[in-house]
């Protein structure tokens, strides 16, 4: 079974360490799995700008999911159009 990486998202929002820490977990894991806490904001708006920001930050190799109040994002071999 593959393990998924886990990481939240504070009231700093997406900040370089942030980003740092998230492509730590994609040498380990091809999926990760990136709670939105209260701090952070809990409206579907500001769920979905965090998911593109995290996006830009990692490039065209990435996609991203939004269930709930959690972003899934996952790794791809090849750039996703």
């Amino acid at each position: 079974m593959e393990k998924i990486g886990h990481i939240q998202l504070g009231k700093q929002g997406i900040t370089k360490n942030f980003i740092g820490t998230l492509k730590q977990h994609f040498n380990r894991n091809k999926n990760v799995r990136v709670s939105v806490l209260k701090s952070a904001g809990h409206d579907r708006d500001k769920i979905k700008q965090y998911s593109r920001e995290i996006l830009e930050e990692l490039g065209k190799n990435y996609t991203a999911k939004i269930v709930g109040f959690t972003i899934f994002v996952k790794k791809w071999r090849k750039a996703v159009r």
